[in-house]
């Protein structure tokens, strides 16, 4: 009950209902404790807007379709605990309308399509829980699913359990780009997982705590990068902690999905932190036998920590200082370079 008690004692909760208020010619739209972060994204008619979230706790899905591009969504304060948007559906929750289940990707609070979205300064959370639910077993229950080209989340904080920020592509053959600076992420299982180039910078990762008797109890990373995309996700700079049990968490496995057969999974983790959550002997693992993690694209470079502590060099692929020179934030995103925007 950790995170639904944590979550509603912030600012008080909010039933999203009204219209948001427009801000003159600006193109800005304010959206304060009443309205609706939803209906502001519906009423952008155009590229280039801003929505402003004040102080709150904003309890809606929230979706941002591809049309809506070059789009701003950000707090009103620095403070990202100050304004969240939460809901708490899962995988396998039942649809009101009695059509299904929601499904991993359907079950995000937020969700964007949008080519240019800038989100910060924001919390994105999804606190449905396992023990409030023990009759339902797909248990992914998504903060954020992003899957537009050139999505820039800063000073953002991602809060679920399994699955918690689905970083994907507009299609299987697309190579879409994300970046996230100085975000806060944490989860348990896989709760950083997708097919798209992703960049991680300054970001801290942090495995909760987890009521089973087995372990390992979860992991950070589970990429699904394309084949063709010679770059998956890159955590550079960033620092990985943990609410539980020393080794008790992998640092990845590979994703092979069952509709992407011919996926290689790729992770670079570089010059970062690793605390003693992550298992030193042995920080990865398989999802599937049949797609050895040591087959795929997974490599480190530079790191410190417990948890990085290379006892068993197999175990550990490393980069060699030429290979490391490629895997950076400049060769992963190319010509976009939100990093150089102040």
């Amino acid at each position: 009950m950790r995170r639904r008690a944590l979550i509603s004692a912030g600012v008080g909760l909010v039933v999203a209902a009204a219209a948001p208020a427009h801000a003159g010619t600006r193109r800005v739209f304010h959206v304060r404790p009443g309205d609706s972060v939803q209906a502001a994204v519906d009423a952008v008619t155009g590229p280039g807007w801003t929505i402003v979230v004040h102080p709150g706790t904003y309890r809606e899905v929230v979706s941002i379709p591809a049309d809506k591009t070059e789009l701003t969504v950000r707090g009103a304060v620095r403070d990202p605990r100050a304004a969240v948007i939460i809901h708490d559906n899962a995988n396998g929750t039942q649809k009101p309308d009695g059509s299904g289940t929601y499904g991993t990707a359907g079950s995000a609070t937020f969700t964007s399509a949008a080519p240019g979205l800038t989100v910060r300064d924001l919390t994105l959370a999804n606190d449905w829980l396992r023990a409030d639910h023990p009759d339902i077993t797909g248990t992914q229950a998504v903060a954020a699913y992003t899957y537009g080209d050139r999505t820039h989340f800063e000073n953002v904080r991602l809060l679920a359990h399994q699955d918690t920020l689905f970083v994907e592509t507009t299609a299987l053959t697309a190579f879409d780009r994300q970046y996230f600076r100085r975000c806060y992420i944490e989860g348990d299982v896989d709760f950083v997982f997708g097919r798209a180039t992703a960049v991680f910078e300054e970001c801290h990762f942090h495995t909760l705590q987890r009521d089973v008797a087995f372990t390992p109890k979860g992991m950070v990373f589970a990429p699904s990068t394309a084949r063709a995309n010679p770059y998956g996700i890159l955590a550079v700079r960033s620092r990985i902690t943990s609410g539980a049990e020393d080794a008790a968490y992998k640092l990845a496995r590979p994703w092979v999905p069952s509709y992407e057969t011919t996926a290689w999974p790729s992770l670079v983790v570089r010059n970062s932190l690793i605390g003693p959550g992550i298992d030193p002997v042995a920080p990865y693992t398989n999802m599937r036998e049949a797609y050895p993690w040591q087959t795929m694209r997974f490599r480190e470079y530079a790191n410190s920590g417990p948890g990085a502590v290379i006892s068993v060099p197999d175990n550990r692929p490393q980069l060699t200082a030429e290979e490391a020179a490629v895997h950076t934030r400049r060769t992963y995103l190319g010509d976009w370079r939100p990093y150089e925007r102040r």
